[in-house]
């Protein structure tokens, strides 16, 4: 069976007044429709549009998505963001290579009960992910300035989760220092991830992991996400 994204309440009215609606640009909101989305996201719904506004309306100003993104912010990022939460084991979830706060703030915005630990080594991201949790109102959100293989003596992940951030086999080296006895990873990958699988063998067997494929679905029409679940041997 696969696990469905966490539900609720439909979506509450946003606030035609706010800052956020005037300055975001179009993005593939309307196209996607209010009522699916809200259906998906459930009561995090309006937590997790304002973080997808504020994106649309400074992401490609401070370097964060390039300006095709837009177009597809919710297909290609939001909804590709939140389909690892059905993944997401208990306990401390770190969220590797944060950038614009893919996946970490999706999930920290669906999440508010966990702590997520973002960690991010440029500067001007690190500040733009403060800024967006204060804004978005994620008091559950820790940001850390470094690289994975530098944080593993501040940091411990019972899940880990990266995206768009290096292969298999690179990732492997450079997190499993960071996880927890019995920690697992989430990995957001793309079409080729059974390829990377495949040539990230000998890491997976020299850190005892074992590489779960899983396919997560969003919204109906849509291309599901795929999720590389990495677990300890027994």
């Amino acid at each position: 069976m696969t696990p469905q994204a966490p539900q609720g309440p439909g979506p509450q009215p946003a606030d035609a007044s706010s800052p956020l609606n005037s300055q975001a640009g179009h993005t593939d909101f309307d196209a996607l429709g209010d009522a699916p989305l809200g259906q998906f996201f459930g009561k995090r719904f309006e937590t997790v549009r304002v973080f997808a506004e504020l994106l649309a309306a400074e992401g490609e100003r401070r370097g964060l998505i390039g300006p095709r993104e837009l177009d597809r912010l919710w297909e290609r990022h939001i909804l590709n963001s939140a389909a690892v939460v059905p993944f997401l084991r208990e306990g401390r979830i770190v969220d590797v290579g944060s950038g614009a706060g893919l996946p970490g703030l999706v999930i920290a915005a669906m999440l508010p009960e966990r702590e997520v630990v973002l960690v991010e080594p440029m500067e001007r991201r690190v500040a733009w992910l403060e800024e967006a949790a204060a804004t978005v109102g994620l008091a559950n959100v820790v940001v850390i300035r470094g690289r994975a293989e530098e944080v593993s003596d501040a940091v411990t992940a019972d899940v880990l989760t990266a995206r768009a951030v290096a292969s298999l086999d690179k990732l492997i080296k450079w997190c499993l220092p960071l996880l927890a006895p019995g920690g697992q990873m989430a990995l957001l990958k793309g079409r080729s991830a059974a390829d990377e699988i495949d040539r990230a063998k000998y890491a997976l067997r020299k850190a005892r992991l074992v590489a779960h494929l899983e396919s997560a679905p969003t919204l109906p029409g849509l291309e599901p996400t795929t999720v590389v679940r990495l677990t300890r041997e027994p």
